[in-house]
């Protein structure tokens, strides 16, 4: 990737990722370090990220990875690593709300009807007579849409976990 296109592409995300680090974090300028090792990070693997289909669900992944880090570090640092349950809770915390982000980024990228029925059924809480009313789809045609929907999400939310985490086949 060159570099006009990794700031065409990459840097128009720092936004959304100084946000999510706010939340993970709670404290600006640990955010603002948390960014800029995610962008130092997606610089250094230019070359390859043509190979993944959300280069922002990348960055989603390597801050949340990169604020696990700082967070074990500071644990360490206190003396508090192998004790300390509040830590824990606040970490399982964080991993909910980023998998939740995660989940967000991919119905971002669905197909515009799949994603719109699917916010409508799941994140709305209308019934399927409701959606087929207000989008005019048929109930067989709701059903395959959100079975897609889901079917995608859940094979994406499965391959990004599966390269985070080193065990991209």
């Amino acid at each position: 990737m060159k570099p006009e296109e990794f700031n065409h592409i990459v840097v128009p995300m720092r936004a959304t990722l100084e946000e999510l680090a706010r939340r993970m974090t709670g404290d600006d300028g640990r955010a603002e370090d948390l960014v800029q090792e995610v962008m130092l990070k997606m610089w250094s693997i230019r070359g390859t990220l043509e190979r993944y289909d959300s280069k922002e669900a990348l960055a989603v992944a390597i801050l949340k990875n990169k604020a696990r880090d700082m967070w074990r570090h500071d644990s360490l640092e206190r003396g508090t690593a192998a004790g300390g349950e509040e830590p824990a809770v606040d970490g399982l915390a964080a991993e909910r709300a980023d998998e939740v982000e995660l989940v967000k980024l991919i119905v971002e990228h669905l197909p515009p009807l799949q994603a719109r029925l699917f916010r409508m059924k799941e994140i709305e809480g209308y019934d399927n007579l409701e959606i087929m009313q207000i989008t005019g789809c048929t109930a067989e045609s709701l059903r395959q849409n959100l079975s897609r929907a889901r079917r995608r999400i859940v094979d994406d939310f499965a391959r990004i976990t599966r390269k985070r985490i080193g065990n991209d086949k």
